[in-house]
């Protein structure tokens, strides 16, 4: 019998000369995480066994379902046999209960769950060029292009909002490039490319409004447990840039909107991102910055992440170093570079005399890990071989009807469900076209009636000919009177 602790979660007992319960104090659950191994060896039963203690203690959660396997906590547990077996290995049976937890599901297709949006303004142009791929020259265009956004007013909230932008900096390009460096057709046209890949991905539905309130991913239902946001991300997946810069934005998002929290003895939101390889392969310098940067601040503010990935090697170890919990799946060791990680993964703990630490990693079982928490003043305890408890909730995927009952139980529908499009960016540039081309129509009109005028006025060269004839012909007739007049008074007089 396992005498479970209020201010910690259970993770499992370990195994060896003394079985001990092993516990992740709450206190400690700011301090971020790393879940590690192979495939197939229980990381994700890890990550739903974290999600549940820290959603039981009323902290809220938020983790990226991959394969679509986590959604099954809204439901509880079937208690299978082998399920059964584990509780009763550890001497949890008394304490294993079927359980379901408040979920809330989200989808950035809006397919799955409730859509989860942001403007382009607030993903910025360093996010914005990651999704994108571009060079630093792009980027470069890209950050004019924002900064004359500002200047102008123009609001950036969805993608046609951004393209419309470029086509105005493009006209604009030989005053702009004057005042803050060149802006070449060539850039902007790689640019607008690469927003057409974009948009093929399907991120059109994620960049607009409304957009996300990240106070509704930090709720509690009416019996205290923290809600667990579980984001569809197995289409997602198919896009990792956009998954990898959206997940950071979200990180960037809490750092700036919560409140210092000083130390509490329970964090404020956990958060959980499975397949963490995806933020860092190829990710350039400046974005790596980034990630460090928030990893290392947002604890202040009482929220705690936690990485998911293979093998922790696929973590920079900038980032690694502010990981203070581990639990450590096994690893395959089948290529000397495999080996090699094995043994930096085996130093990262602080040893235990009953075994060697890299020699376990390769002889774990299923279900079975390598944990190492903090305790006491924040120091790492001593690793333990540990058998993981099973789940409270269902394994596996959640029924159709069971996830249809919590969308409509989660009261964000009416909130996010229907896509605003306010005026922006697009509607601006569009009204001003439309003034300038009407502008241009009535001076063109007004340039053609001032030629036709002018025209009406002026003499052809027939009609000055014609004119011209009549006036001699006239000049003539009065001349050949006036000449007959004179002779006839001179002969008069004459006579």
């Amino acid at each position: 019998m396992t005498n479970l602790k209020d201010d910690a979660l259970y993770i499992g007992r370990s195994v060896g000369k003394d079985e001990v319960a092993q516990y992740l104090p709450l206190k400690w659950g700011n301090r971020h995480g790393l879940v590690a191994g192979a495939t197939g060896t229980g990381k994700t039963v890890t990550l739903q066994n974290l999600a549940e203690g820290f959603s039981a203690a009323g902290v809220p959660v938020f983790l990226a379902d991959i394969k679509g396997d986590l959604s099954g906590m809204c439901q509880p547990s079937e208690m299978e046999d082998f399920l059964v077996k584990r509780a009763e290995d550890i001497g949890f049976t008394d304490e294993y209960k079927a359980t379901a937890f408040p979920a809330v599901f989200w989808d950035v297709f809006g397919e799955q769950g409730h859509p989860i949006r942001t403007t382009v303004s607030e993903m910025g142009p360093l996010l914005l060029a990651r999704i994108l791929e571009l060079n630093d020259t792009q980027e470069g265009v890209l950050n004019i292009c924002f900064r004359v956004a500002d200047e102008q007013g123009l609001l950036l909230l969805d993608l046609k909002d951004l393209r419309a932008l470029l086509n105005s900096v493009n006209e604009q390009r030989k005053e702009i490039s004057s005042t803050y460096g060149n802006v070449s057709p060539a850039s902007i046209g790689a640019i607008q490319r690469s927003l057409l890949r974009l948009e093929d991905q399907g991120a059109a539905n994620f960049f607009g409004e409304p957009a996300l309130d990240m106070k509704d991913f930090m709720r509690t239902d009416l019996d205290g447990k923290g809600h667990v946001n579980i984001l569809a991300a197995d289409k997602l997946m198919h896009s990792p840039r956009l998954y990898a810069t959206f997940l950071l934005w979200m990180l960037a998002e809490l750092f700036e909107e919560l409140p210092e929290a000083g130390d509490a003895d329970r964090p404020k939101l956990v958060f959980f991102f499975d397949e963490a390889h995806l933020l860092f392969n190829d990710a350039p310098k400046a974005l790596l910055e980034k990630v460090e940067q928030v990893v290392r601040l947002i604890r202040s503010k009482g929220v705690g992440v936690f990485f998911i990935t293979q093998n922790p090697a696929d973590v920079p170890d900038t980032v690694l170093g502010q990981l203070g919990n581990r639990v450590q799946h096994a690893l395959r060791a089948f290529t000397p570079k495999q080996q090699k990680a094995i043994k930096q993964a085996a130093q990262t703990y602080r040893e235990n005399p009953e075994f060697d630490v890299a020699d376990v990693i390769t002889d774990l079982g299923v279900g079975e890990a390598l944990v190492s928490t903090l305790e006491g003043k924040g120091q790492p305890s001593m690793v333990q071989r540990t058998l993981i408890r099973p789940p409270s909730s269902r394994l596996g995927p959640a029924s159709a009807s069971a996830i249809e009952m919590q969308m409509k139980a989660s009261g964000l529908g009416a909130k996010y469900d229907e896509t605003q499009d306010r005026e922006s960016a697009f509607e601006v540039l569009q009204a001003r076209a439309e003034k300038a081309a009407e502008a241009a129509e009535q001076a063109q009109a007004a340039a053609a009636k001032t030629k036709k005028t002018r025209k009406s006025n002026r003499q052809s060269v027939g009609e000055a000919a014609v004119k011209s004839f009549v006036r001699s012909i006239s000049s003539s007739i009065a001349r050949t009177i006036a000449n007959e007049i004179k002779r006839g008074v001179l002969g008069a007089i004459k006579r």
